[in-house]
């Protein structure tokens, strides 16, 4: 199929109806770098023809949201040659949300290395830098698994020595967050029932925490604020993606949705959000696959 000069609305259903017979699709678009600039849908001319632009991340979009693999494209210019591959369905987690090891050593989850995702990675050392931590700044990361993430704290501050307190309810994923960090401590804890203990922190981190199925986020938000210092910080990621078959996939899922489907992210963003402005905090939101709430405050400046 020759869709070099096809608008995408016309693309798309036949695409989705040889996906459906054959579970694979081959076709033809314009190879993009002929156009640099140009936007998606322009015309270009190429001696005595015309055709349409289309970013190459005009098909990797396509193919995230048809639940294809895109296989690199094959070029003879002035077309490339684009094969969506259909992925086999996916299959739910059904391990129980309070199951202390579902995101365990052993997991799938641990085949997920965020900092290898421009986005997150970016995002968040523009969100630790923005806060100015002092060079002996306690940090308390709240469901902080294995522990991969901490590597941020050193690409951000490389010439700080923090102190670190890591807090989740897998044992087996604290083992290596020992194993790669054995200068900060790491707690086996249930964040709904934090102890009363811990001290105050310069910084609360959660990555992709909050908004699991078993956390009361609102109760737990409430009796976090007697650990930040009143001049503390805040990083809340909540996650607007899904991982699945190699590959991430963009948009928040509910359940029985397979499609994105936005509504408790925004509920849960914009809850934070409402509080951190009532009390004297700056409140930055970035990201993409995963949404960045930065809470800068205002105590002290």
């Amino acid at each position: 199929m020759d869709f070099s000069s096809t608008p995408l609305f016309l693309a798309i259903p036949a695409i989705t109806e040889r996906l459906f017979a054959a579970q694979e699709v081959t076709f033809q678009v314009l190879n993009p770098d002929l156009a640099p600039g140009f936007y998606a849908g322009e015309q270009v001319v190429i001696g005595e023809n015309t055709y349409l632009h289309h970013p190459l991340r005009v098909w990797l979009d396509l193919a995230d949201r048809l639940e294809c693999y895109m296989r690199v494209p094959e070029r003879a210019d002035p077309l490339l040659s684009i094969t969506f591959q259909k992925k086999e369905p996916r299959k739910r987690d059904r391990t129980p949300s309070g199951d202390t090891e579902k995101y365990g050593a052993e997991s799938e989850f641990q085949r997920i290395h965020k900092l290898e995702e421009p986005y997150f990675l970016l995002d968040m050392l523009e969100a630790l830098r923005s806060l100015k931590l002092p060079s002996d700044a306690r940090i308390l990361d709240l469901g902080v698994n294995s522990g991969e993430e901490l590597h941020l704290l050193d690409l951000a501050y490389p010439q700080n020595t923090f102190e670190v307190l890591g807090i989740d309810h897998s044992e087996s994923a604290l083992e290596l967050a020992k194993s790669r960090f054995p200068g900060y401590l790491f707690l086996a804890a249930d964040i709904n029932a934090l102890p009363a203990d811990l001290g105050q922190f310069d910084l609360i981190l959660s990555i992709g925490t909050l908004q699991s199925a078993n956390i009361e986020v609102e109760p737990v938000f409430r009796r976090l604020l007697k650990h930040v210092k009143p001049a503390g910080h805040w990083i809340l990621v909540f996650p607007n993606c899904r991982y699945s078959a190699g590959e991430i996939s963009y948009g928040a899922r509910m359940v029985n949705y397979r499609d994105p489907e936005l509504s408790l992210l925004f509920k849960d963003v914009t809850f934070f959000r409402r509080y951190f402005q009532k009390h004297r905090y700056t409140t930055t939101i970035t990201g993409k696959y995963e949404v960045v709430v930065t809470a800068r405050s205002l105590q002290g400046v």
